[in-house]
């Protein structure tokens, strides 16, 4: 579990290479309960896949709020892929910045890594900012990669590098 002041990232740790997929929470119109056993459903069948790290974000109180993970994982070539889904009623609290700055942690603290790439459309305003606050810099744009809730939109590619994330005047997880 990796843990801060106001949140927990609660998860699976595994010895091999690690790797994860998003899932939101809360999809419009489907009921908490419904949604968790969807969750646990797909944890259990990607429990062997040993290319992932995925974790829940949890309030103090243990309430799920969003999901981080850790994907597509080359150890040889020290990159992996962020993703990070909140809960809408829990967006804008902080929440998804202290996970991210946790999972990046763990990332760069314990893995060999030296990149770590996210990717999110160019209309997702807060989820570039959130990305932007941790750190990562946007590379580029990928042109109509992305399709969301039936309309095209371009992809922006964000990274952020081991030296960069050294250079940062933030306090590391397992310091809080």
């Amino acid at each position: 579990m990796l843990a801060g002041p106001r949140h927990r990232v609660h998860g699976r740790r595994r010895r091999r290479r690690r790797t994860a997929a998003a899932l939101a929470l809360r999809p419009r119109g489907r009921a908490p309960d419904r949604l968790l056993s969807a969750l646990r459903e797909r944890l259990e069948r990607q429990r062997d896949d040993n290319d992932r790290d995925d974790f829940l974000v949890l309030l103090p109180d243990g309430t799920p709020i969003g999901h981080i993970a850790l994907f597509d994982q080359d150890l040889a070539d020290g990159t992996a892929e962020i993703s990070l889904l909140m809960d809408e009623h829990h967006r804008g609290g902080g929440h998804g910045s202290a996970a991210l700055d946790a999972l990046v942690d763990l990332a760069f603290g314990e893995l060999p890594l030296h990149r770590l790439q996210a990717v999110t459309h160019t209309g997702n305003a807060p989820a570039l900012a959130v990305l932007a606050g941790a750190g990562f810099v946007q590379e580029g744009v990928r042109r109509s990669a992305c399709l969301h809730r039936g309309r095209r939109y371009d992809a922006a590619v964000l990274s952020l590098l081991r030296p960069e994330w050294e250079a940062l005047a933030r306090p590391r997880s397992w310091e809080l």
